[in-house]
C-alpha cells in the first residue's frame, strides 16, 4: 500500500511575545509561580486584526518550500480557531497559497487536530486520492482565552506548523503510521468553548458573561491526558511491532510541562527523550507537534535516522499517535 512520507516543514508565530512578567500582576501570581506549574516562560500572540488563516498561509508557504514544491492536491487544516464559523478557514488559505482548486477543509480535534490531520491526509494519499498533501495545525487561542482567567490565560499562545505529504514507500525515512487515534465525547465539558454554537444560540437567549471564552477542568484533564497519550502511545507500538526502547525521540502535544513529565514516567522512559519547547511558545494547540518538531530539528536535538513518536491529547476529549523515521530535511 502507498505511504505518506513526510518531506517537508514550516512553522510561524506572531512577532508579538509576551512574557510571564506581563501577565503576572493581572493574575494575581508571580513569574515564577507560572513558570513552574506549566513550563512556560513566554508565549507569542497575534495582534489586533490578526486570524488564524494568516498564521496558517506563513507556515504552509515555508513547508512548501521546505518540500521544494510549489502545488499539492489537498491541504487539511486542523484547527479550533477558524476565522470564522462558516466556511472552513482552509480553502481561503489555499487560494492565498496560489493552490486553487485543490481539495481543502477544516479538522476541528482542538489539541490532537495536527494529528487527526496527518491521518486524514495520509488516507488521502493511500487511497489514491491525492499525490501530495499539505497539513496545517494553526490556533490563535489568545482570542478565545479570558484574558483574566488564572487557569488559562498563562497556558497558551499563538502559531502554525505544517508539513508537506507526499506518496512514496513504507521503507522510507519519513514514513508515517500505523496511527492510534480515539475519542470520548461523554468527557466534552472537561475542554470547551460554551457559547457560540448550536445548543447555545438554538434558545435564541443571549449567552451568560463569559460563554464565550475557552474553559478546562484543570486538575481532571491533567490526569486524562498523561493517562490517555501515555496509553495510545503503548498502543501504537504495539501495532507497529515496535518497543518503547526502539523510540529515540518522543515529541507530544506541549500542553504543560508537568503533564510531558508524567508521560515520560507512566512508559518509564528518560523525561530528556522528551522533545520540549513549551517555554517559549506555550500551548499552541494544534500548532503544538509540528512547533515542537522544527524546534528540536533546528537545535539538532532532532536528526535525520532516528525513530519518532509524535502524540498528542484535547478537547472532545481526543488523543492519537504515530510513529516515523526522521527524514533527512531543512525545516523553514
Amino acid at each position: 500500500m502507498t505511504s505518506a512520507v513526510l518531506c517537508g516543514l514550516g512553522t510561524w508565530v506572531p512577532p508579538a511575545v509576551v512574557p510571564n512578567a506581563s501577565i503576572a500582576a493581572r493574575l494575581g501570581t508571580s513569574e515564577e509561580w507560572i513558570h513552574g506549574r506549566t513550563g512556560i516562560r513566554q508565549r507569542h500572540v497575534v495582534e489586533a486584526g490578526m486570524a488564524t488563516s494568516d498564521l496558517a498561509v506563513e507556515a504552509g508557504q515555508r513547508a512548501l518550500k521546505s518540500a521544494d514544491t510549489d502545488t499539492v492536491d489537498a491541504l487539511v487544516l486542523a484547527t479550533t480557531t477558524p476565522d470564522r464559523p462558516c466556511p472552513a478557514t482552509a480553502p481561503g488559505v489555499a487560494h492565498r497559497l496560489g493552490l486553487d482548486r485543490c481539495a481543502a477543509f477544516d479538522v476541528n480535534a482542538v489539541c490532537t487536530g495536527f494529528l487527526y490531520g496527518l491521518a486524514s491526509g495520509t488516507g488521502l494519499i493511500a487511497s489514491g486520492v491525492a499525490e501530495r498533501v499539505l497539513v496545517v495545525g494553526a490556533d490563535t487561542f489568545s482570542t478565545i482565552v479570558d484574558p483574566d482567567c488564572r487557569a488559562t490565560a498563562a497556558i497558551f499562545g499563538d502559531g502554525a506548523g505544517a508539513v508537506v505529504l507526499r506518496a512514496g514507500d513504507a521503507d522510507e525515512p519519513g514514513a508515517l503510521g500505523p496511527f492510534d487515534l480515539g475519542s470520548d465525547g461523554q468527557d466534552a465539558d472537561l475542554i470547551m468553548v460554551p457559547a457560540g454554537g448550536s445548543r447555545q444560540r438554538s434558545t435564541r437567549e443571549p449567552a451568560p458573561p463569559g460563554a464565550e471564552f475557552f474553559t478546562m477542568a484543570g486538575k481532571a484533564v491533567f490526569r486524562k491526558a498523561i493517562f490517555q497519550m501515555a496509553g495510545s502511545a503503548q498502543a501504537l507500538l504495539r501495532r507497529a511491532g515496535l518497543g518503547l526502547a526502539d523510540i529515540d525521540r518522543f515529541v507530544i502535544h506541549q500542553a504543560n510541562a508537568r503533564i510531558i513529565n508524567g508521560v515520560a514516567d507512566m512508559l518509564g522512559q528518560p523525561v530528556a527523550k522528551f522533545v520540549r519547547n513549551i517555554d517559549q511558545v506555550g500551548n499552541t494547540a494544534a500548532a503544538s507537534v509540528p512547533l515542537a518538531l522544527a524546534s528540536a530539528a533546528g537545535n539538532g536535538e532532532l536528526v535525520a535516522g532516528q525513530r519518532v513518536l509524535l502524540g498528542a491529547f484535547g478537547g472532545g476529549l481526543t488523543w492519537g499517535s504515530t510513529v516515523l523515521r526522521w527524514p533527512d530535511i531543512e525545516a523553514g
